[in-house]
């Protein structure tokens, strides 16, 4: 395990490329992420995660990560997997009848496992801990689970619940939160100018909450009453007084998308940043192999307290439930349909 760089990284195609292969077996990434362009029939997906695995090691342990939200986040689609809904149509339910809302997030997660474990999938970048807040922009929109903390953190949990007891990991996002961004991180800079107190109040909630899970992923967002001048994801301030501090979360903290254009500087600036701020992991997710390169000259070894955290996700995959696929399946399509 001691090998391992501190990255997580994508790749191009529905499998392995020489160079891709030689790279990932010469810089030992800690782990990699799927997207919807490495995604074909079931079995393509289940020789692309095994062939990752084998260019470091061939542990089942080693974390192949994928957003399968339900909703527009979806990677793997119909007619492989069903199409799950959003996260507020979870949070519709809740607020109609709190039992079966919670009972529909922990099913939904639970099928998800089922879906991606039999791929060689073993974490999902759930659940969205955001808190939005009206008029926002819909980058997170209906992939939070509302506006109302409590609802927020409860479906949260009982989301993340689900995954475990299907032998997933989860990823808390976007750490310490994404819900009042104005503009699509994808894109720019999003600067949040509300209260520390205001924060405290309502965006960190779900986090603090569920501060002992054992991942999550940064938002590349500046708080303006933190620290005005980088985001969260670049800055040391917001790691060590909110995220390590006021949250008080020991996990393991990657990056979003080392890509996205909220961050300034060359790829290898926002992954030497990343580190420096005192995040775990830069996850970098295109498969463009001069990215890749750049990602890997930037960043060290896991060591310290990176290496800890990230040993313990890896020894800590759970046990699945042995639970009826098919029985659990039919309980949240009828839920779901009388909704």
């Amino acid at each position: 395990m001691s090998e391992s760089k501190s990255f997580l990284s994508g790749c191009k195609g529905l499998s392995l490329t020489a160079d891709e292969k030689a790279f990932f077996r010469s810089e030992r990434p800690w782990g990699f992420i799927l997207f919807g362009r490495n995604i074909g029939e079931p079995a393509q997906v289940a020789d692309l995660t095994a062939e990752m695995r084998d260019c470091i090691g061939g542990g089942a342990d080693i974390p192949v990560l994928i957003d399968q939200e339900g909703g527009r986040v979806q990677r793997i689609k119909p007619p492989h997997v069903q199409q799950y809904p959003n996260a507020a149509a979870l949070g519709a339910i809740y607020r109609a009848d709190a039992e079966k809302g919670l009972r529909a997030a922990w099913l939904m997660s639970r099928l998800q496992a089922f879906d991606l474990l039999r791929l060689g999938i073993n974490v999902d970048c759930l659940p969205v801990l955001d808190v939005t807040v009206p008029g926002v922009h819909d980058v997170i929109g209906n992939r939070a689970y509302g506006q109302e903390p409590e609802i927020v953190c409860v479906m949260g949990k009982a989301a993340a619940e689900g995954l475990k007891a299907g032998g997933l990991l989860p990823i808390m996002k976007h750490m310490p939160g994404h819900g009042r961004t104005m503009v699509d991180s994808h894109h720019d800079l999003p600067v949040v100018h509300a209260s520390r107190a205001e924060l405290e109040a309502c965006d960190f909630v779900p986090f603090r909450r569920m501060k002992d899970e054992l991942m999550a992923m940064s938002a590349h967002i500046v708080f303006t009453a933190i620290d005005a001048d980088n985001p969260a994801t670049t800055s040391a301030k917001v790691v060590r007084e909110i995220i390590r501090g006021h949250i008080g979360f020991d996990g393991l903290v990657m990056s979003d998308d080392v890509s996205m254009n909220a961050l300034k500087g060359d790829i290898a600036a926002r992954s030497r940043g990343i580190i420096a701020a005192g995040l775990d992991l830069v996850l970098h997710c295109h498969g463009i192999m001069e990215e890749m390169i750049a990602v890997t000259e930037n960043v060290p070894p896991l060591t310290g307290d990176s290496l800890r955290r990230a040993n313990a996700v890896r020894a800590g995959f759970p046990t699945p439930d042995g639970a009826d696929e098919a029985a659990l399946r039919e309980e949240f399509n009828a839920m779901v349909a009388v909704a």
